[in-house]
């Protein structure tokens, strides 16, 4: 009997990442509020940037991202050299993993946090590793209590995703200050344009000075270019280097380039976004709040989503919301695969998006 090809079984033994959902039943109007996308779309500049590039398709894309990583450079006041960008967030957050760690090491990350952490140590062969939260929000005594002496990486994501909860800096720093020399801390901050809470730090401050520290952004949120797959992170030169040793190639399409280098230049734009989403975020929050009579709650966020929280038992639990809500066309994320069974990511969207997934949660409730 001929023998099939055996994957390793770490491989084998991951749970896919499952996208939000993008389709509504035939003849539904569509609202989708299940992937934290920008529903302004993006900057008129950056597609205008785009359209440009497509015309010199036949040519390879700049292998080093070089405009691109000046302009971040640029914006930001960092260094060009110590970036490194990606096919979104995403596959840098895998190379780390697959540059620190291995069979026999682990990796640890929050409960309730991004799906792809665990994806990411298992694709390296490591063991993932989910320390407690405490209401939905990183608990720094929790990871360093998970801390041992095979950990070899640790992702925090501030904002979290799928909760929306921010640690303070002080918070980040004292993680930083508990970990081991020869861990590595990757503070995502796939979010961090949205936050408006005085003293928040992306992570550049503590990136720029420990060689156990690199910070990952992307364009997917509020520069509204998530169909491009465009992220970047910020290190010391030696995890860069690592980064940029396993990476694709051509990892980042010509017309991503162009695009988001233009985006990074309108951010009279991103202002705009940001306000927005700041004022359907509060609309949102308030009222659900006004319905804490029927047992659900808006979980505080600093990011462009919120997590809602219903009833465990009864008519009104978050399967049932999701399922009455989906009918009518309105998507958002149910995640019971990541103990969030009683709740809903609902992602920010426009005025009148954000109207009505409130009127609609109105009348689930009766």
């Amino acid at each position: 009997m001929t023998k099939a090809p055996t994957a390793k079984p770490w491989i084998s033994a991951i749970e896919a990442y499952v996208p939000g959902r993008a389709q509504a039943a035939p003849g539904v109007t569509l609202v989708k509020l299940s992937s934290n996308e920008n529903p302004r779309g993006a900057s008129a500049k950056a597609i205008e940037a785009m359209r440009a590039a497509v015309g010199k398709a036949n040519r390879y894309p700049d292998a080093s991202s070089h405009d691109l990583r000046e302009a971040i450079a640029a914006l930001h006041g960092l260094e060009a050299d110590r970036i490194v960008c990606g096919t979104g967030s995403d596959e840098i957050l895998q190379c780390i993993a697959l540059a620190y760690a291995g069979p026999g090491d682990e990796v640890l990350y929050v409960r309730h946090g991004f799906m792809v952490y665990p994806i990411a140590a298992e694709r390296a062969g490591a063991t993932p590793v989910a320390a407690p939260d405490t209401d939905y929000t990183a608990d720094v005594d929790a990871l360093l209590a998970a801390v041992t002496e095979r950990t070899k990486v640790v992702y925090l994501a501030n904002p979290n995703n799928p909760t929306g909860t921010l640690i303070a800096q002080s918070e980040v720093e004292r993680l930083h200050a508990g970990l081991p020399p020869h861990v590595l801390l990757v503070i995502d901050s796939a979010y961090a344009e949205y936050v408006e809470e005085p003293g928040y730090d992306d992570g550049i401050a503590l990136a720029r000075v420990h060689p156990n520290v690199v910070m990952t952004r992307t364009f997917s949120k509020i520069y509204g270019l998530a169909a491009e797959r465009i992220g970047w992170a910020y290190g010391a030169p030696d995890v860069i280097d690592m980064v940029n040793r396993i990476r694709g190639p051509f990892n980042v399409t010509s017309a991503g380039l162009a695009g988001a280098v233009a985006a990074l230049a309108d951010q009279d734009f991103v202002a705009t976004c940001r306000a927005d989403n700041a004022r359907n975020r509060a609309a949102l929050i308030a009222a659900v709040e006004a319905l804490d009579n029927k047992g659900l709650r808006a979980v505080p966020s600093a990011a462009n989503f919120v997590l809602v929280t219903f009833p465990e038992t009864g008519a009104h639990t978050a399967e049932a919301a999701n399922a009455y809500l989906t009918e009518r066309g309105f998507l958002t994320r149910w995640l019971p695969n990541q103990g969030l069974g009683n709740a809903l990511r609902i992602s920010i969207g426009t005025d009148e998006e954000t109207q009505a997934v409130i009127g609609a949660l109105r009348a689930f409730l009766g």
